[in-house]
């Protein structure tokens, strides 16, 4: 956006501002500025004021002697300019390659026309509206770093926020910076929280003040010029709201971000919405997140690596890793088969051409195994798994691995994925990305993301499972008769090949491909799946991960084997329970991206991916 295009965008937007101003101002404080007209485009109820707002700001566009694409929260995406207005969707309007150089917009202007029409409604002086301008990009989607402009005004006390990408930020004409406040006792914080987060409890309860105004736009702003010291929104912000305010706070010298502390940069959509949390400096910013997630990132200070064996690629990796840590400062301790292998690829007079091969087989190894050192005494820093007392378990292998690592590790041991299997979805990250997340972690720029496990009853026997736990016949092509009961309710019998019981970490693997719900982590639950049910009605189940279920086998003369992740097998024959309740201790994965799972259904579940989690090594 060059400075010509600038000029005609402000103008345009100090145009909006002012008669927008006027045209909602008769109307302020009374009955019929809160008629609910109808329901927004963004799914919310539309109150008569915000209509006299919008028609407003449309028609400024739409006469204007440009063309511009408008996000606003009542129409949607519209193209206005030149006397036009049209709908349209703004991602599919970007990815078009006919239009001639007279139809392209030269803007996308995102529009909130009344932030706070409750206030509005009521005459409280804390509402505004909120415009951010931002480039139309050539061939890609526009997304949050496009926005070159802010402007936000309160209507309700007059004041007025403007900012311009990589120049600054403006109240009232005057230059602001956010307060230099750095301890959370001395915080005032703003914004919104969800019911039931004991972490954003904490963060209320830590700061000296909370203030919710009921408007997103002008509190965040206010994290700009000092008057808040932090803001968030838990509960998700429109993309409209915080379009202008982010870049006003940014360009004043403060700090928005995801919940993990990870950039923003949402695509321009009216259904596009992103959690926010702002504050003034980054001493202050930390701790936030770091109270959001639980104080969740602790210092790494010994490493253990443990690795699949079958597969030289993965041995020899280990040892770089070795030499990472070792390098870095860091106390190492590995498996002791591990070492073993290790110690006898370092004798093998064929190790060049293993080397080599790996390499061809699998390029991306190539500049992690030409400079290999072995030149350490692996053996040393070997013990049982079972002894390991460390910081973080670095697993290299596929889920089958780390299902293994987790059940052998005594302690709350938080895993590190590498994956070297077939499909990885419990693991965090490929070869490639192994050192860049790495160094990440060391600088304590992770978080731990928690995953509950079940602990499975029978005969006086406990076992554990993180993924699920199944239950079959031991003669193929025979049914089984099952009583499950929840609680001590009996919520089915059903005559089926066997049945799931599993945990929303399993709902990828075993319980997906037998027809169950793919299930957030984050969801505290179980999911019962009946494997090809003779009755038609028998469908999953998801029940609280508070209840305990029990499962009976009421034909006489079939025995079933139950198997834990596909490692531990065991039997139960006719009238005998089965119990499963939620374990005690919670598996920990350290995660360098809080887009983890959904990324990972994506990429690993989707067309043309692999679809099965069976097999992993």
């Amino acid at each position: 956006m060059d400075e010509k295009d600038k000029k005609i965008a402000t103008d345009l937007a100090y145009e909006i501002i002012k008669e927008v101003s006027r045209a909602i101002r008769p109307y302020a404080g009374t009955e019929e500025a809160g008629e609910k007209v109808k329901i927004g485009a963004d799914g919310t109820p539309t109150s008569y004021i915000d209509i006299i707002a919008e028609d407003t700001l449309i028609n400024i566009l739409k006469n204007a002697p440009v063309l511009s694409y408008i996000i606003s929260e009542e129409v949607g995406e519209l193209k206005l300019g030149k006397g036009t207005k049209r709908s349209i969707n703004l991602t599919e309007e970007l990815q078009r390659d006919d239009l001639d150089e007279s139809e392209k917009p030269k803007f996308i202007f995102l529009v909130d026309p009344i932030d706070g029409t409750s206030n509005a409604i009521k005459e409280i002086p804390a509402y505004g509206i909120s415009i951010a301008v931002a480039n139309v990009p050539e061939g890609r989607l526009a997304t949050l770093e496009d926005v070159e402009l802010g402007f936000i005004s309160n209507f309700g006390n007059g004041n007025f926020f403007e900012a311009e990408k990589g120049k600054g930020c403006w109240l009232n004409n005057e230059e602001v910076h956010p307060s230099d406040v750095v301890k959370i006792s001395q915080m005032t914080l703003g914004g919104f929280t969800k019911s039931g987060t004991s972490s954003a409890s904490k963060l209320v309860d830590s700061a000296r003040r909370m203030r919710v105004l009921g408007s997103v736009v002008l509190e965040l702003s206010y994290v700009a010029s000092g008057r808040y010291d932090a803001f968030l929104d838990l509960r998700g912000s429109r993309i409209i709201d915080i379009a202008a305010s982010k870049l006003i706070v940014e360009e004043a010298g403060g700090i928005v971000t995801s919940k993990h502390g990870e950039k923003l940069n949402n695509k321009l959509s009216i259904y596009e919405k992103a959690i926010v949390v702002a504050a003034n400096n980054k001493i202050m910013h930390k701790q936030i997140i770091d109270i959001l997630n639980d104080n969740m990132a602790d210092f790494i200070g010994k490493v253990a690596i443990l690795s699949r064996i079958d597969q030289d690629k993965a041995i020899l990796f280990s040892a770089k890793l070795v030499d990472y840590f070792l390098t870095n400062g860091l106390e190492v301790v590995i498996e002791k088969r591990l070492a073993t292998k290790i110690e006898e690829l370092k004798e093998n007079p064929k190790l060049d051409r293993i080397i080599e091969k790996i390499i061809k087989e699998s390029p991306d190894m190539k500049e992690y195994l030409e400079d290999l050192n072995l030149n350490i005494d692996f053996k040393k820093i070997a013990k049982d798994t079972n002894e390991f007392r460390c910081d973080m378990a670095v697993v290299l292998g596929g889920d089958g691995t780390l299902l293994r690592a987790q059940a052998k590790l005594k302690e709350e041991t938080p895993l590190f994925g590498i994956n070297m299997g077939t499909v990885g979805f419990l693991t965090d990250i490929e070869v490639s990305e192994t050192f860049n997340a790495l160094n990440k972690v060391l600088k304590g720029e992770y978080y731990k993301e928690k995953r509950s496990k079940l602990v499975v009853s029978h005969e006086n026997h406990n076992y554990n499972a993180m993924n699920e736990v199944v239950i079959m016949t031991n003669k193929p092509a025979k049914m089984l008769h099952f009583e499950i009961q929840v609680d001590g309710e009996t919520i089915e019998e059903v005559r089926a090949d066997g049945l799931i019981i599993s945990t929303p970490s399993g709902s990828t693997a075993y319980a997906m491909s037998a027809g169950g719900p793919i299930v957030d982590p984050k969801l505290e639950g179980f999911i019962i799946i009946p494997i090809c049910p003779y009755k038609l009605g028998a469908r999953p189940f998801i029940v609280s991960d508070n209840s305990e279920i029990t499962v009976k086998l009421l034909k006489k003369g079939k025995s079933a084997v139950f198997v834990m992740d596909g490692q531990i097998n065991e039997e139960a024959d006719y009238l005998e329970e089965i119990k499963f309740k939620k374990a005690d201790k919670d598996v920990y994965f350290i995660r360098t991206s809080s887009k983890y799972f959904y990324e990972k259904v994506k990429d690993k579940l989707g067309e043309g991916g692999l679809n099965k989690q069976q097999g992993c090594l």
